[in-house]
């Protein structure tokens, strides 16, 4: 259903508390002039297009694409709300911010409609279109607008929920006729046919912004001034954040950040807090502004990463959602590439029990760039997934959920957030990526933690949450699994990230009484003990190497390659364990073999020499690594014997980690330890 009515001011749908009607979601526009990221939040002329991808079985439908030369430009960005469209030309908003993700209102929410607001000037169409769960499109409705000079056309579509059990999105294009044709205004509210309750519109649940910042003052500052902006009257925020808690863990403080903190600080007023902590990771950092969200008596925690950027919009939707959602509901945002910026790095998480590790769930996929691939041309965006928890680098969770579930595991950093998720899964309670809310972050490529002093980490906090959450007597085939990475490891002379997962075991062993403890004293030790292995050694330039040397050159002239299927990777990894029991190549102790980008140094590959120089995920530094008869031989035999004994252990250890898990969660406890340990003593 929908009307057209004509006046002279473009109509704010009403949002006021005791109002019947709720704005769910604006209609925005980037206003910085980066042409990059305008695709998430408009396309151009559509033309059709085959589906990159559909279900087994399933007839790929027409998509629609950005025909070539048409995609818009920043110069038709005419504000935060207002869009142009020149004669003739047609623009769609199925993008990631302004398509409304019907699926997933109506998987969580009580709405069983929703009303869609367009206020448009000038001479045009306003087309609505819908998808459904396979990426189908079907045109809903359309009207013709026709202004005077002084005039606003003002269009109200009534738009049903209930197709959309197993996805779908609603969005609507604007195509241009005889004269310019001028998005004003337009939004998602609640829909008078199926009116929510008055208090249900009324609700505006207060939201506490807590950032995590180590020794990153210049992007922490950036995100501080940023919400402060957002927070202003018309901002978007205003209203809706309550507070911002900054927890400072570092040495070199967001407060001395003389670019941009002082004008976050006079933006932001009151709102902002400033807590210095010691370094207690993410998860005493996260754990702190759960915290502090309870003894303000907020509604929700919005947890934020420090080296993000936001769309401030996401946040109001996140509260809005959480505000109709039918049970309290854990709300995260996605995440994009802080580089580039139309990368899609994260879309519906899960963790896979049996090896309880971490992936895309379902038929989602991580790194979908919608800068080439946009919404409609995407089948499996659309999609609602069910996830299993989101990531912490957005991630709104009631504080109702707080006092129920407690606070973060101790678990310094990695599996917090996937902890957090699983534990309100057993309890009942939703988590929701929730699409239209996200931050762009540095991305997973540029990183590899899985090597560095984070290898710790990774390693005792994946069993400590498998010893909690797996449903599988002895944890399936996580121990198996932790084993042959292992040997990776060693096969890989990455013997400080080896000796560290050795760490992470026998700090399992001692059991969870020291988790709190160790959050501020593990770090140290765990520089310590790398300090002592060349693999964990970076330097700037290859000058600071000696010159490449071989004996031998590479058999017939080819180098190690993909070993392809189970036998010749069994046969690869044998050939590489014969090769560490062999005496060390004399000149490879003196002269690296070769240099390996760090994008092919994998197991195989570097299992094939006595010393390699390794680039960092990053391209900032390179590292040697040199092969060690005696020190393979020793850490085969310690991690064989440890991780037999964990796979003997793990019913007693699994019950003594669930029986601890109240201490370890309780806010009293974290009181405890959020003021037993100093800070650290600010860099001059």
């Amino acid at each position: 259903m929908s009307t057209t009515t004509t006046s002279t001011t473009p109509p704010a749908p009403a949002s006021g508390a005791g109002s019947a009607e709720r704005v769910l979601q604006r209609v925005v526009l980037p206003v910085d002039g980066d042409q990059d990221v305008l695709p998430l939040y408009v396309d151009g002329q559509l033309m059709a297009a085959p589906a990159s991808s559909a279900a087994p079985g399933v007839t790929a439908v027409p998509a629609t694409v950005a025909a070539p030369g048409t995609a818009p430009s920043t110069d038709q960005v005419l504000g935060r709300t207002r869009f142009s469209v020149p004669v003739g030309d047609r623009a769609s908003f199925a993008t990631y911010f302004n398509a409304f993700p019907a699926s997933y209102w109506r998987q969580y929410s009580v709405l069983s409609a929703v009303r869609l607001t367009v206020s448009t000037t000038g001479a045009g169409t306003v087309v609505v279109y819908r998808s459904n769960a396979k990426g189908n499109v079907q045109r809903v409705a359309a009207e013709v607008v026709d202004t005077a000079p002084g005039d606003i056309a003002v269009n109200h579509f009534d738009l049903p929920l209930k197709p959309f059990t197993d996805g779908g999105w609603y969005w609507f294009d604007l195509h241009a006729g005889s004269d310019d044709l001028v998005l004003e205004h337009a939004a998602w509210t609640t829909s008078p046919t199926a009116p929510v309750t008055a208090e249900q519109a009324a609700k505006r649940g207060s939201v506490v912004v807590t950032i995590t910042t180590l020794n990153r003052p210049d992007y922490c500052s950036r995100l501080l001034r940023t919400l402060g902006q957002a927070v202003q009257p018309g901002g978007g925020l205003d209203g809706v954040v309550a507070e911002v808690v900054c927890t400072d863990q570092g040495t070199q403080l967001v407060s001395d950040d003389v670019e941009a903190f002082p004008e976050a600080e006079r933006l932001l007023g009151d709102k902002l807090r400033v807590i210095r902590q010691a370094n207690l990771g993410g998860s005493g950092g996260f754990a702190r502004g759960m915290y502090e969200g309870l003894q303000g008596g907020y509604d929700y925690v919005l947890l934020l990463d420090d080296d993000v950027m936001v769309e401030p919009e996401g946040i109001a939707r996140g509260a809005a959602f959480a505000d109709l959602a039918r049970t309290p509901t854990i709300v995260g945002g996605h995440m994009f590439s802080m580089y580039q910026r139309t990368l899609l790095n994260a879309w519906a998480e899960g963790v896979q029990r049996w090896k309880f590790w971490w992936g895309p769930s379902g038929a989602s996929e991580h790194n979908h760039d919608l800068g080439m691939q946009n919404l409609r041309s995407t089948p499996w965006l659309h999609r609602r997934f069910d996830v299993d928890y989101n990531g912490w680098w957005m991630c709104l969770i009631p504080t109702a959920v707080i006092e129920q579930l407690g606070l973060s595991l101790p678990l310094f950093i990695k599996w917090d957030d996937a902890e957090y998720g699983l534990r309100a899964q057993a309890a009942g309670i939703p988590t929701a990526s929730f699409p239209g809310m996200a931050v762009w972050h540095v991305p997973w490529t540029d990183k590899d933690d899985g090597i560095d002093w984070q290898a710790y980490h990774h390693a005792r906090n994946r069993v400590v949450a498998a010893l909690v959450h797996s449903p599988y007597p002895r944890g399936g085939n996580v121990v198996r699994e932790l084993l042959t990475t292992q040997l990776k490891h060693l096969l890989s002379m990455q013997y400080s990230a080896a000796e560290l997962r050795l760490m992470a075991l026998e700090d399992v062993f001692a059991g969870p009484q020291g988790m709190h403890g160790d959050l501020a004293t593990k770090l140290p030790e765990i520089r310590a003990l790398r300090a002592g292995y060349s693999d964990a050694v970076y330097k700037g330039d290859a000058g600071d190497f000696p010159a490449r040397k071989r004996k031998k050159p590479p058999r017939k002239g080819r180098e190690a390659e993909v070993p392809k299927g189970r036998l010749a990777v069994l046969k690869t990894a044998a050939v590489g364990i014969v090769k560490q029991v062999r005496p060390v190549d004399d000149l490879a102790e003196t002269n690296p073999q070769a240099a390996i980008a760090h994008q092919d140094a994998r197991w195989w590959m570097l299992s094939q020499y006595d010393s390699a120089l390794v680039s960092a995920a990053d391209g900032t530094g390179t590292a040697w690594y040199r092969r060690d008869r005696k020190r393979f031989v020793e850490l085969v035999r310690r991690s064989t014997a440890l991780h037999e004994r964990l796979a003997r252990e793990w019913p007693e250890l699994a019950a003594t980690y669930r029986a601890a898990m109240p201490e370890l969660t309780s806010p009293q406890v974290w009181e405890r330890t959020f003021h037993g340990t100093p800070p650290s003593t600010p860099a001059k």
